[in-house]
């Protein structure tokens, strides 16, 4: 899997290498843990938000200078450049568990599809045709070439205002946490859940997931409606993502919010039921009452 690594793949593993041995030598204070926890936790939102729903999706609308904001905040968590990212998720979701999906846990195993993606050089690149639509603003383009330029600011002002003990617990540990949970959904939430609506891939319904990447874990609700900002179909489905995008279109930064569609309408399609895993992978459950919600 990682035959021919890249800069990338070497900075992935100093950060976990660094930010574990930290935990061993940083004396421990509770103040760490908050700064990590408010790290964390918007560190997520601007993944789901800004990478996912809506650099990938647009599955609501800002203005210029809120959307620059969006993607600086956004590549704050290291993921690469929001054009690369969202250009490779728009393929996902076009071949989604079949053999062109670049992360498909069905087609490619568990520890490539959650990260030695990433890392291929085959992967680096992408189809600038897929991303016109962002693509088309200098300044993304700007932001995409040097993404490295955010999450540097970040690290460096967290050092200058806290210190190590600071840098460790809200930077490199919160970045490590951020990558294994978002990692998640490609490697699990295509195996290991429930489903509501057929679709012609894996992808499945997961709890746990949802509550660590605040709403992306409804995996199967995405790829059923894939434009909607809202990824939690039911009131009990807690997508916090949604939660923070609506208090944010209620002072106008957040505007045309597209609904979550359960039945066949346009720009929706309810697929074919999708073919069965090997029996290491079958769904747990289909609920088959629920095809439209």
């Amino acid at each position: 899997m990682f035959k021919h690594k890249t800069v990338t793949f070497y900075l992935y593993i100093l950060i976990h290498i660094l930010g574990i041995t930290a935990l061993f030598i940083i004396p421990f204070h509770w103040k760490y843990v908050a700064l990590f926890g408010i790290n964390y936790f918007f560190g997520m939102f601007f993944i789901t938000a800004g990478y996912h729903r809506y650099f990938s999706h647009r599955s609501y609308k800002l203005d210029r200078i809120p959307q620059f904001i969006m993607a600086w905040m956004t590549m704050a968590s290291a993921q690469k450049g929001i054009l690369w990212w969202a250009a490779n998720h728009r393929d996902h979701h076009i071949h989604s568990d079949e053999p062109e999906d670049l992360h498909s846990p069905v087609m490619r195993g568990f520890w490539y599809s959650h990260m030695g993606w990433i890392f291929d050089p085959a992967t680096a690149g992408y189809n600038p045709k897929k991303i016109q639509d962002f693509g088309k603003y200098p300044e993304l383009r700007f932001l995409d070439k040097y993404h490295w330029i955010p999450t540097t600011f970040f690290a460096i002002l967290i050092f200058a205002i806290g210190g190590v003990g600071a840098f460790v617990w809200g930077y490199l540990l919160t970045l490590m946490c951020l990558y294994q949970a978002s990692y998640c959904v490609n490697s699990l939430a295509h195996v290991y859940g429930t489903r509501r609506f057929e679709t012609s891939d894996h992808s499945r319904n997961n709890v746990f997931l949802a509550i660590i990447t605040q709403g992306e874990g409804w995996h199967n609700n995405h790829h059923h409606c894939k434009s909607s900002v809202r990824q939690g179909y039911k009131w009990w489905e807690i997508d916090m993502t949604f939660y923070l995008l609506t208090m944010l279109s209620w002072v106008g930064i957040v505007k045309d919010m597209r609904p979550f569609r359960a039945e066949n309408t346009k720009g929706v399609e309810v697929e074919a039921k999708v073919q069965p895993l090997a029996a290491s992978a079958a769904p747990k459950e289909v609920f088959a009452s629920e095809m439209v919600g």
